[in-house]
């Protein structure tokens, strides 16, 4: 099945670019979009694009829009110009797992009634080690509601998500349904998480499909306002530059 993974992306986040598409390169699922989206002024994204052998492969689609409007309006856009029946995200400085678009693709097949499949994320580190957490709840099916039970049950309220919501894998009509990502500073794949799984169930995988690189840039680690600025988005539609990164 098609899947269309989709990036939203800035030029400070540029130079991980290259680990992303390689990740998709060495994906056993071959049946695969990447649709980037660049917020702001896209000259330094499209040039590492480019650099690293991006206009070679037709499957890579990018647009740029001028405004800067943040990670959630940015993915929906991107959402808009998606396709295919089962979105993936994937943030710009993480990585997948080779197997993660098979494995989730399979699981949301074989559970037609889920709207939703999610692994085992493993931190990606400075000195490229993966060290990997365990996670609260068991691989199967997640029903309705048991994700915001099991986060407002953490102890100390600390609020430590069940899953990593970065690295899932949904139907598209789920997404369209809830609106896309949420309108949360920060935290606008936990809204769409909780929402998500609010509505239907499901599915976790015993398989790690996500690499969360940590770094000093990373957008959790920010505290600045929000700067976008609602102007008229120009959007500059790349047909044409593809990926195909060595790197």
């Amino acid at each position: 099945m098609l899947v269309d993974v989709v990036t939203a992306v800035h030029n400070p986040y540029a130079a991980f670019l290259p680990f992303a598409w390689r990740s998709l390169l060495q994906q056993s699922h071959a049946e695969w979009n990447w649709v980037v989206q660049i917020d702001g002024p896209g000259n330094t994204a499209l040039e590492v694009l480019h650099d690293c052998g991006a206009a070679a492969d037709p499957r890579v689609l990018v647009a740029a829009h001028g405004t800067s409007e943040g990670p959630a309006v940015t993915r929906n856009i991107a959402l808009g110009r998606s396709t295919a029946p089962l979105i993936q995200n994937i943030d710009a400085d993480d990585e997948l797992e080779p197997h993660t678009l098979a494995v989730l693709a399979h699981a949301l097949t074989a559970r037609p009634s889920a709207g939703f499949a999610v692994g085992h994320a493993r931190d990606l580190t400075t000195d490229g080690l993966l060290p990997e957490h365990v996670l609260p709840v068991s691989a199967g099916v997640l029903p309705r509601g048991v994700l915001l039970d099991v986060w407002a049950a953490e102890e100390g309220g600390s609020y430590r998500l069940p899953v990593h919501p970065a690295g899932a894998m949904w139907r598209r009509s789920l997404l369209l349904t809830l609106g896309g990502w949420s309108a949360l500073r920060g935290m606008e794949d936990t809204g769409l998480l909780m929402a998500a799984n609010a509505l239907t169930e499901g599915v976790l995988v015993d398989a790690p499909t996500l690499r969360y690189r940590r770094h000093p840039a990373q957008h959790s680690k920010q505290t600045s306002k929000f700067t976008g600025g609602g102007a008229p988005m120009s959007l500059v539609k790349v047909v044409g530059w593809q990926c195909g990164c060595h790197e």
